[in-house]
């Protein structure tokens, strides 16, 4: 059995943002032990004391988390363009065998058009598109006999260039993600090609996306 301080630091490493906090002491350390205890409990299958996990997370080092940080900041300073896309639409179909052909009829059909946006994902179970909402009713046509699972409408994406390091430097994209979560931002698809990252979100959360993804380039 893990004693309780190795216990007690897996449970504030799986959770989103805590760590952080910790290390600028944000939180306060008494209820957090109040609130994990019973976690920490059920996993031992133990009665323990809520002063053994004050003092477990009092041990825990934190030292080198604003090391990270600090890199990850410098990285994403040198972040490359920005780009902005309005009015867009996210379908997500049930994978079938004639999936991949009727995809190929839609590119077909709109790739000439300089102003056209269209991405896809595929999935284990199902496949999703984002494309130019103008494009809407060409898509139903080709895919009217799939089985159509969500469609989102009013979408936009905020595409921007990683820097060349950003793989070479542990949670760029989680910080990223971070700020825009601390920001509001509710992300409705994440799409990703080589150190180009897009997000998507509803088009009213474009504004203030966008300044957020701008302060973290101008952050050094």
């Amino acid at each position: 059995m893990s004693s309780i301080s190795k216990i007690t630091e897996d449970i504030i490493n799986q959770t989103p943002f805590l760590r952080e906090l910790l290390t600028k002491n944000l939180i306060n350390i008494s209820a957090l032990a109040r609130k994990i205890l019973p976690e920490i409990e059920q996993i031992t299958g133990e009665k323990i004391k809520e002063g053994a996990v004050l003092m477990a997370i009092k041990r825990i080092t934190f030292e080198s988390f604003p090391n990270i940080e600090d890199k990850i900041r410098g990285a994403l300073s040198h972040l490359g363009d920005i780009m902005v896309r309005i009015g867009l639409t996210c379908y997500m179909f049930e994978n079938s065998k004639t999936l991949k052909e009727k995809e190929i009829s839609l590119y077909n059909l709109i790739h000439e058009d300089p102003a056209y946006f269209f991405s896809t994902r595929l999935g284990l179970r199902q496949t999703i598109y984002l494309i130019s909402s103008n494009y809407e009713e060409a898509l139903e046509s080709i895919f009217k006999k799939d089985y159509l699972i969500k469609k989102e409408i009013l979408l936009a994406s905020v595409s921007i260039t990683l820097p060349t390091i950003y793989d070479e430097v542990i949670g760029t994209v989680y910080y990223v993600l971070k700020q825009l979560a601390w920001g509001g931002i509710n992300i409705v698809e994440i799409l990703t090609t080589g150190n180009e990252l897009s997000i998507i979100v509803h088009e009213n959360d474009v504004d203030q996306a966008f300044k957020i993804i701008m302060a973290l380039k101008r952050s050094n």
